[in-house]
């Protein structure tokens, strides 16, 4: 009976120190995964910090892309009114010609 109770402690004696020995390991582990999160962390923050001052110049691009663009299409617009008001004009001229050639005709024939 008493070599039983002395495996019996022997066993959780040797239990104890690999439970230690185990625990001993994840508290490494952990702490190592601490510092590799952290270090994740920091390159995260560097990388998103690179990202928003590449979108801020992306934008400050844009924005003068569309102000030159709106230039251009003010430059379109005002040549446009001008083409439609010629088109009118050499329109209106036409036909004043044609009516005036139909009664001019009309008056001959009569």
């Amino acid at each position: 009976m008493h070599h039983v109770d002395a495996q019996r402690a022997e066993l959780r004696e040797l239990n104890e120190l690999n439970f230690a020995r185990v625990e001993g390991r994840f508290a490494e582990a952990r702490a190592a995964t601490r510092a590799d999160l952290a270090e994740l962390g920091q390159d995260m923050r560097a990388g998103f910090a690179q990202s928003d001052a590449k979108l801020a110049r992306f934008h400050e691009e844009m924005r003068a892309g569309f102000s030159d663009l709106r230039q251009e299409l003010a430059r379109l617009e005002a040549r446009f009114e001008r083409r439609i008001g010629d088109l009118i004009k050499w329109s209106f001229v036409f036909w004043v010609g044609a009516v005036g050639a139909i009664a001019m005709l009309a008056r001959a024939l009569q």
